[in-house]
């Protein structure tokens, strides 16, 4: 099979992913072998390559994965050959340890992130335990299912963290594919609350999808909005939106920050929060580490329901690298997906 393959953490502009023909993997027991057809790309699939989070290499990226069953391993038997799965961050924990039996796998000691610690979605076939595939509403094609499993299912998570109530006004913090499908929950289920939204500056494109989905306000990182917000999340590698999320949240708020690692040492960003400015009046700061078996379950069927419209910009399997150029870059409106297969 074909994969886009990293063997050495380095910046994403040197190209580090190499495109090679590896043996199709075989399902182990209680496993499936998916035949990929589209796979999102993701900014975690950045802190991977640069190596702020660390990975188990050679490793194929990916975790937004939408294919079909291929073939069953021993005992599996959750789907059938042909069925339509989609694969996310989430690959497998232990199942025994308290956080597991909470339905809090995303904390388990032995949590293990598809495309992360094993091999993922960059590729024509990949494995995956049968508890970890989800089935995929017939409402969408294979590409705009790809971000729904990270992109949606996580910006679903973090906006239950949120404690959003109906009326009050929501921050948005980049507005990319996390955020975009955010905008669309909300707009169904809090019917009378508020999105503000705020972007890099001079980011025209984002700042367009945003009014064209229905934001209320949108402005860059650092201006003023017209009223305190009652709750954020976070969706940018920076630091800075942390401290300007804070200086407009408004009193008792919480701020969700929907991110694995944040990007250089910007000392300064972290140095300026004034306690109180920033964190006085019972503001709260929460966050997002990665997601559960609920957060897909609960989060697919919803989307179909909405629906959620994805905005979605393919790739080629081997433009992998410059596909996450033009993400490092935020010149992907919407989300980015590696068309596979037709």
């Amino acid at each position: 099979m074909k994969a886009m393959l990293l063997k050495k953490t380095a910046p994403i502009d040197e190209k580090p992913l190499a495109l090679e023909d590896l043996p199709i993997p075989q399902p182990g027991p209680g496993q499936i072998l998916v035949r990929i057809s589209a796979c999102g790309i993701c900014h975690t699939e950045l802190d991977e390559i640069e190596g702020r989070l660390e990975a188990k290499l050679p490793i194929i990226p990916g975790h937004e994965v939408v294919g079909r069953v291929e073939s069953l391993g021993s005992g599996a038997a959750k789907f059938k050959s042909g069925d339509r799965v989609g694969i996310a961050w989430i690959n497998s924990s232990c199942g025994k340890c308290s956080f597991c039996q909470e339905g809090n796998e995303n904390l388990c000691p032995e949590f293990r992130g598809t495309g992360c610690h094993a091999d993922g979605g960059y590729a024509e076939y990949t494995v995956v335990s049968e508890d970890f595939a989800y089935p995929i509403p017939d409402r969408f094609s294979d590409s705009a299912a790809a971000p729904l499993l990270c992109a949606g299912a996580i910006g679903y998570r973090a906006l239950r963290l949120t404690n959003l109530r109906d009326g009050q006004i929501l921050g948005l913090f980049g507005f990319g594919a996390s955020a975009h499908i955010v905008i669309q929950i909300v707009k169904r289920k809090y019917s009378n609350s508020k999105v503000f939204v705020f972007t890099r500056p001079r980011q025209q494109d984002h700042q367009n999808l945003a009014g064209k989905l229905g934001a209320d306000w949108v402005g860059a990182t650092g201006e003023t909005p017209p009223a305190k917000i009652n709750c954020a999340i976070d969706f940018t590698p920076a630091w800075s939106p942390i401290v300007e999320a804070l200086r407009v949240l408004e009193k008792g708020g919480r701020l969700v920050i929907n991110a694995i690692r944040k990007e250089g040492k910007d000392k300064d960003s972290v140095l300026r929060l004034d306690y109180p400015t920033h964190l006085w009046l019972e503001k709260e700061i929460k966050s997002v580490a990665n997601i559960t078996k609920r957060d897909a379950e609960e989060f697919l069927p919803l989307a179909a329901e909405i629906p959620i419209i994805p905005e979605v910009q393919e790739f080629k399997l081997e433009e992998a690298n410059e596909a996450l150029i033009l993400l490092k870059q935020g010149k992907i409106q919407g989300a980015g997906v590696l068309r596979i297969r037709e």
